[in-house]
């Protein structure tokens, strides 16, 4: 893939993610356990992250949607973070290989992290009615 496609994949996901998150999540505070669960698995995970190659974030990405639109199945707090924080470290990866996407990379790192597992479990109610 080039260098242009790459980018406008990388601003297409980007644009899909976003538009689904809400801008209320930034503004919510997490509990202390929730915020060393996030801190946890970004040292566990980031050195391996910033190794994923388009593809490897694809697959990620994509799991973690099809698991999160499965109504019968609910992650665990420990799961869900996993897949976010993956997510907002690839970010970095992001950023450093095109310079010009920081701030989009940046702002995409800040919605990823801000996810909170509460509302995705409001969401798993939601979607049983």
């Amino acid at each position: 893939m080039n260098r242009i496609k790459l980018i406008q994949l990388f601003s297409a996901t980007l644009f899909f993610t976003l538009s689904f998150w809400s801008v209320n999540a930034q503004e919510k505070t997490l509990s202390g356990n929730d915020m060393l669960l996030k801190e946890t698995i970004y040292n566990e995970n980031r050195v391996k992250v910033l190794n994923f190659s388009l593809k490897d974030f694809d697959a990620l990405f994509f799991e973690f949607f099809d698991k999160k639109s499965e109504p019968n199945l609910v992650l665990t707090k420990e799961e869900f973070y996993k897949y976010t924080i993956q997510i907002a470290i690839f970010s970095d990866r992001l950023a450093a290989l095109y310079p010009d996407q920081k701030e989009i990379a940046a702002e995409s790192k800040k919605k990823w992290f801000a996810e909170n597992y509460e509302d995705y479990l409001l969401s798993k109610a939601s979607q049983k009615k």
